[in-house]
């Protein structure tokens, strides 16, 4: 028996506020970020992310996201009793906002390292977004 995700309650027509309803905490924006970049689709995976989300957080906001659309909740071809997550079109279409949040974080932390992503996204930003956006589109068809 799966729990029920929390119905959104749009606070106003503000297109900003709109998608802080669906995406205003880090988690879900860091899940879909492994989704993305990193192709990880087990709740395993998003277990061993660097940021360390607590159990009952990564069910619930996977839970959100499934429910909201981003996300589709399958079966593992491998294990039957495992689940596995892939990104609809509604989620791909996040991927310029991810870019963005990318190309400032590494601009803006003093910490941050240049990654292979980051340089990437530098040198030719609208192509990248493209071929990763048809990689994707792949994974779900």
């Amino acid at each position: 028996m799966t729990k029920a995700s929390k119905e959104i309650t749009h606070r106003s027509d503000c297109p900003v506020s709109f998608t802080l309803d669906f995406l205003g905490d880090k988690w879900s924006l860091l899940i879909l970020r492994d989704m993305i970049f990193y192709g990880k689709s087990s709740y395993g995976e998003f277990l061993a992310s660097d940021e360390k989300i607590a159990t009952n957080i990564l069910a619930d906001r996977l839970a959100s996201l499934s429910a909201n659309g981003f996300i589709t909740k399958g079966e593992s071809a491998q294990t039957k009793s495992k689940f596995v997550y892939a990104l609809t079109e509604k989620g791909i279409s996040l991927l310029p906002v991810l870019v963005e949040m990318n190309i400032w974080g590494t601009g803006n932390n003093p910490e941050a390292t240049s990654t292979d992503l980051a340089k990437v996204l530098k040198k030719d930003k609208e192509k990248a977004i493209k071929e990763l956006t048809k990689m994707l589109r792949k994974r779900i068809a």
